[in-house]
């Protein structure tokens, strides 16, 4: 963080030496070595990941998407639940889920200790990819930049699957306390389907944002290289994000039946 002095020029030596040692990024200055395509391709990547993610909530509302047709299926998974006594089954489904996101919290624990080595070894990554003879030669502060911003890309993506996780477990308590087979009367009976179904609903979608800036960290890997195929990676994230969410064949066989063998997706 930068440290600030008031009034202006009150900063004694000691806040000059920290503010002198951070780069220039967040000292408000200019980033060395920084061309005009890194700054777009650093903001191509944010118009990317939050204009496709107000578009999937809002296509949500507006019509059948994977995930709106699997929050469907788990309606009707809560109201066949309630006809057993036997839960057996229905606490493993949500147990695989959380095993899924807590492989994926733990996953991403390694991938910031990653991160945080490069930064240890900042001199022998550049030296790697200097070797390729396609990349863009970028200043020091400059890798320091893109390895902050993959560090911050992670960390989001951890939040998102903790939250998930607790989500999910909650999840468990809600399936515990549903009403039985012959509690018939219960006053929970029939709004409880919709509203543990949207509870397992909200951990997906958590889960999925964590998984979404996993393909964004992905494509700021192409940042290394050169900015525009950064700003040529995130496009096709979108791309393969919408194939998936809007028109794989996957949300066709949810939706109902498919004529067409599967070819992916």
């Amino acid at each position: 963080m930068v440290v600030f002095a008031w009034p202006p020029g009150a900063a004694g030596p000691m806040v000059r030496a920290m503010n002198s040692s951070l780069p220039a990024a967040w000292a408000g200055g200019p980033i060395t070595g920084a061309t005009v395509a890194d700054y777009a391709a650093f903001a191509w990547l944010f118009v990317c990941w939050v204009g496709y993610t107000y578009y999937a909530d809002h296509a949500r509302a507006r019509g059948r998407t994977l995930l709106t047709a699997l929050h469907e299926h788990r309606v009707v998974w809560m109201r066949r639940m309630l006809e057993r006594d036997l839960r057996v089954a229905d606490v493993s489904i949500v147990d695989a889920a959380i095993r899924v996101a807590s492989l994926l919290a733990t996953t991403t624990m390694f991938i910031l200790a990653g991160l945080v080595t490069i930064l240890g070894a900042l001199d022998r990554a550049r030296a790697v990819v200097s070797t390729l003879s396609f990349a863009v030669q970028a200043s020091r502060e400059l890798w320091e930049v893109k390895i902050l911003l993959l560090v911050m890309i992670f960390v989001y993506a951890f939040f998102k699957f903790a939250w998930s996780l607790r989500q999910f477990n909650f999840a468990l308590v809600m399936i515990g306390a549903a009403p039985l087979r012959d509690e018939v009367n219960d006053p929970d009976r029939a709004t409880f389907p919709e509203r543990a179904a949207r509870l397992i609903t909200r951990g997906v979608n958590t889960l999925n944002r964590g998984l979404r800036a996993y393909y964004f960290g992905l494509a700021t890997l192409a940042w290394f290289i050169q900015p525009w195929m950064f700003a040529v990676a995130c496009v096709w994230v979108v791309l393969v994000l919408y194939r998936r969410e809007f028109r794989s064949v996957t949300l066709r066989t949810l939706i109902g039946p498919d004529t067409e063998a599967p070819k992916g997706g």
